[in-house]
């Protein structure tokens, strides 16, 4: 659906309806679309312990206390 800014302005309420119901509304200023209200995706994306298993390795100095070079660089 496209409508211009005055429609829009004059019946947001009515076209955010729309759009919660999955309808993807365009705006156009003179004819020439300039903005489009979709609809949310509002459910958290899930997510799987392990997922990126294999994509990195943490190396075994991890933890280690910094060089005193770079230690010397945050704290001067």
């Amino acid at each position: 659906m496209e409508v211009n800014i005055h429609e829009a302005k004059t019946h947001l309420s009515r076209l955010l309806e729309r759009v919660a119901m999955g309808e993807e509304v365009v705006i156009a200023k003179a004819g020439k679309p300039v903005a489009k209200l979709v609809p949310l995706d509002n459910r958290p994306k899930r997510r799987f312990l392990g997922s990126a298993k294999g994509d990195f390795i943490v190396p075994d100095d991890f933890n280690d206390p910094l060089p005193k070079e770079i230690e010397d660089l945050f704290w001067e």
